[in-house]
C-alpha cells in the first residue's frame, strides 16, 4: 500500500482547490475566481485501492503581498513547507504570463529536494495561451502533465504517476509521517466543522460580491444546533472592516444578505446532507484581520 503527504504549491487563483475537490469527489476547499480565497492550508485525505494520500492545498504565493492579510496567508504558507512531504505538485496556468509572482514561486519549488510534478493547468482554455514561456521547465521537471482541474481531464495518468511516485507503507494512521487525526470533516484532516461551514459562506461571498469586498470580510460561526425537527441552526457572522462595505453586504431593504444567505445555506445543505436554518448578520469590525488571522 502507498502512503504519503503531497504538497500543492502554485500562485493565486492555479486551480489547486478545483483540482482537490474534484479528485475527492467533494468540495474541501472553497474556490472563486478571485486571488486570496483560499487563507490557510488545508490537508485532505484521498483515498483508494492502492493506499492513502495527504494533499496540502496552500494560499497562493503572492509575489507582492501589501496589505496585512496577504502577507499573513504567505506566511501560512511558507511554514507549511517546512513540513515533511513525500511530492511536491507544482502548477501552473499558462494562460497566465510567467512574471515575478510565478518565478517566486518556482524558486520555492526548486528548494524542496523531493520529487516533483510539474502540473499545466486548464489546458480546457485555448484561446489565450502563453504556454511558450512554461516550455523550459519541462527540462527540469521530470514529470509533466497537462491537464483541466476544472473538467477532470488527464487525471488518471496524473494519479496513477502520484501512487508511482509515493513510499510503500504499513502504517494506515499516518500519511508522510503524519498523524491522520479523527473526528473531523471528513476528509478533511485540519479543520473543523465550524470553519468547514464559514468557508461555504465565505465562498458565496467572493463569488456575489465585488472586487473589494471579499478582501475586507471574513466570517466567523459562533454556534451549529441540531434541533429537535430536525434542522441543522447555524448561527454566524459576517466581519467587515468598514460600515460602508457593512452596508454593501447587507443591500437595500435586505436584499443581498438574503441572496448570500440563501446561496450558503443551500451549499452547506448540500455538504452536510441536512435541512439548514441560516441565521446570517454582518457587523463591522475594523481589527478582525488581527483578531482571526
Amino acid at each position: 500500500m502507498k502512503i504519503g503527504k503531497v504538497l500543492l504549491l502554485g500562485r493565486p487563483n492555479v486551480g489547486k482547490s478545483t483540482f482537490l475537490n474534484n479528485l475527492i469527489g467533494q468540495k474541501v476547499a472553497i474556490t472563486s475566481p478571485k486571488p486570496q480565497t483560499t487563507r490557510f492550508p488545508i490537508k485532505a485525505l484521498y483515498e483508494e485501492s492502492r493506499g492513502r494520500v495527504i494533499f496540502v492545498d496552500t494560499p497562493g504565493i503572492f509575489g507582492k503581498a501589501e496589505d496585512e492579510l496577504s502577507k499573513k496567508i504567505n506566511e501560512k504558507t511558507l511554514s507549511i513547507l517546512n513540513e515533511e512531504v513525500d511530492l511536491v505538485m507544482y502548477f501552473v496556468d499558462h494562460t497566465r504570463r510567467r512574471d515575478f509572482e510565478e518565478s517566486r514561486v518556482l524558486g520555492l519549488v526548486r528548494q524542496i529536494k523531493k520529487p516533483k510534478i510539474l502540473v499545466i493547468n486548464k489546458v480546457d482554455l485555448q484561446e489565450k495561451s502563453f504556454l511558450p514561456q512554461y516550455k523550459f521547465l519541462e527540462d527540469e521537471f521530470p514529470y509533466v502533465f497537462e491537464i483541466s482541474a476544472l473538467n477532470k481531464t488527464h487525471f488518471r495518468p496524473l494519479v496513477d504517476k502520484i501512487f508511482e511516485l509515493l513510499p510503500t507503507g504499513t502504517d494506515k494512521k499516518k500519511a508522510g509521517g503524519e498523524e491522520i487525526p479523527e473526528g473531523l470533516v471528513y476528509p478533511l484532516l485540519n479543520v473543523d466543522s465550524r470553519i468547514f461551514l464559514a468557508e461555504l459562506i465565505r465562498e458565496k461571498i467572493f463569488l456575489m460580491m465585488g472586487e473589494e469586498i471579499p478582501y475586507r470580510t471574513t466570517v466567523i460561526v459562533d454556534e451549529v444546533t441540531e434541533r429537535e425537527n430536525g434542522v441543522t441552526y447555524i448561527k454566524a457572522r459576517i466581519l467587515t472592516t468598514e460600515d460602508r462595505y457593512k452596508k454593501m453586504l447587507i443591500g437595500a431593504g435586505g436584499h443581498k444578505i438574503k441572496e448570500i444567505g440563501s446561496y450558503a445555506r443551500k451549499e452547506i445543505s448540500l455538504a452536510i446532507n441536512k435541512k439548514v436554518f441560516l441565521d446570517l448578520t454582518v457587523e463591522t469590525d475594523p481589527h478582525w484581520q488581527e483578531t482571526y488571522y
